[in-house]
């Protein structure tokens, strides 16, 4: 019988499709369900959520629910993190301001200044987290879906070495689905190597049946249908020669080639182009929308007299824990530290690359170098994200000011001054939520 911890379980569209998908498996029906999370109205109603797919289903589980973290770690065999560390009342900022000083961001939960201080203000959250769980439950699984991803798996992962502890996107099987759709292959037929970063990973290798479908890709993207779904992506695939993962409005954001000028965002992040084609606040824009509507959304949900889905998505949790707690081994694409896994990216960064999850834990998979187009540009993210995470460890402001003034985006826009002054401001509103950061003088 596995217990299975969520902490930021109020996160209710993930906590439900992970709870959905869990209890798929046989050998986790029976698993005890532990959702924790601050908010006591959120966590009622994923508590009933829970409950509804349990009775639906005719599963063994049960499921708990507790505002105290210790609570339900205790005993865990695999803890899941989906929090959100602050309110849209305060992260909005990190989009607000570097666009009063011409930097457009699209989502900014990655990185960039957005991402960067928004790991800031997370990273003594997640390593509060993962300390209990070293302190309670040192053998469970540890997955994360929170972002910024890479920095914030990463400063787990340096603070507590010994734990197990991978970051999951569902960016690296959805864009896999994608291509497959655009040539018309089932999905059950397409493998493929996809290595990089959180992200910005890339497919090193796509095939159909055991052949080379890039080919194929590269035919489906003449189509104007199909390039104007996705931009973005589709211009990086046509001069750098490899698909990225993630959407165009995230990728958008992550270099210095589509968002640096009004023009170039008019051209290339058309509103009604893919499901983020990265207008500005893309993500914002839909919490403010929702902040006083996901009750309603969350009650109909759970009123609807329309029996569950009960068949398993594509998220990767499931299948990891399922995998650690005895049954049949899963490959992943997981976000892990580089012990020489990707040699032209540094050692010890946050890499994404593939891994094995059976009853030892996580087993990454040895990629190799990179093409040098792709590691130039995540070798930029990765130093950006490193100078972000040691600023955080070590309250060192200066160290933010670098990882800004070295953000592919930011740079093609300001100058250094700008940047300073950019980072001095998000800095100032900032301050009640970085106690690791004494003084700011930059």
């Amino acid at each position: 019988m596995a217990k299975i911890a969520f902490i930021g379980a109020g996160s209710f569209g993930f906590t439900r499709s992970l709870v959905r998908d869990m209890l798929t498996y046989p050998a986790l029906q029976d698993s005890t369900i532990a959702l924790m999370d601050i908010d006591k109205e959120r966590l009622g109603y994923i508590t009933k959520a829970c409950e509804r797919i349990v009775n639906e289903g005719g599963y063994p589980a049960r499921v708990e629910a507790t505002t105290s973290r210790a609570a339900a770690l205790k005993g865990a065999d695999a803890v899941v993190i989906t929090i959100l560390a602050h309110d849209v009342s305060v992260w909005r900022h990190d989009i607000e301001i570097p666009k009063k000083f011409g930097v457009d961001i699209n989502v900014g939960d990655t990185r960039g200044p957005a991402g960067v201080f928004r790991a800031l203000r997370s990273i003594p959250v997640m390593l509060d987290i993962v300390r209990d769980v070293d302190r309670v439950c040192p053998h469970a699984m540890v997955l994360n879906y929170t972002n910024p991803m890479a920095m914030l798996c990463r400063a787990m992962q340096r603070a507590y070495p010994q734990l197990k502890i991978a970051g999951l996107c569902h960016s690296v099987q959805g864009t896999a689905e994608m291509l497959a759709n655009w040539i018309k292959a089932p999905h059950t037929e397409i493998t493929y190597l996809c290595a990089g970063i959180n992200h910005q990973a890339w497919y090193l290798e796509f095939q159909w049946n055991g052949k080379d479908a890039y080919p194929l890709i590269r035919n489906a993207v003449q189509s104007r249908t199909v390039y104007r779904k996705e931009i973005v992506r589709n211009e990086m695939f046509l001069h750098l020669g490899y698909y990225v993962t993630e959407s165009s409005g995230h990728n958008s954001e992550y270099n210095a080639w589509f968002r640096k000028r009004p023009d170039l965002i008019k051209k290339y992040c058309l509103p009604g182009t893919g499901w983020n084609p990265g207008v500005h606040g893309f993500i914002l824009k839909e919490y403010l929308a929702r902040k006083h509507t996901w009750r309603k959304h969350i009650q109909h949900w759970l009123d609807n007299p329309k029996p569950l889905n009960l068949q398993r998505g594509h998220e990767y949790a499931a299948g990891i824990i399922n995998a650690y707690m005895g049954g049949e081994p899963v490959r992943f694409n997981g976000n892990v530290p580089n012990k020489g896994l990707i040699t032209n990216l540094p050692q010890d960064a946050c890499v994404e690359v593939p891994v094995f999850a059976d009853t030892r834990g996580l087993n990454p998979v040895h990629v190799g170098a990179l093409p040098p187009q792709l590691a130039a540009l995540n070798n930029i993210s990765v130093a950006v994200e490193e100078m972000a995470v040691e600023a955080s460890f070590s309250g060192d402001p200066r160290l933010v000011l670098y990882a800004n003034c070295y953000d592919p985006l930011t740079s093609a826009v300001l100058s250094l001054a700008e940047i300073k002054k950019l980072t001095a401001a998000m800095f100032k509103m900032n301050a009640p939520y970085l106690p690791q950061f004494k003084s700011v003088q930059l």
